[in-house]
């Protein structure tokens, strides 16, 4: 059984910045390029997973 990302976001842009939300807290900015055949990418700090909107989103990938 998969384990579940500690939060889930639906986004419209192929290209993500995390930096874990936490101010102080969080960690270093890093760049996410969702993957157009799994339509998810999750941060490699924080485990966050963005998720495309398949139906909203925006064409530059």
């Amino acid at each position: 059984m998969p384990i579940e990302a500690p939060e889930t976001q639906v986004v419209t842009t192929w290209k993500v910045a995390c930096d874990g939300g936490e101010g102080a807290l969080g960690h270093p900015r890093v760049w996410l390029t969702i993957p157009q055949d799994t339509g998810f990418v999750e941060c490699g700090y924080c485990d966050k997973r963005y998720v495309i909107d398949r139906d909203h989103a925006d064409n530059d990938h």
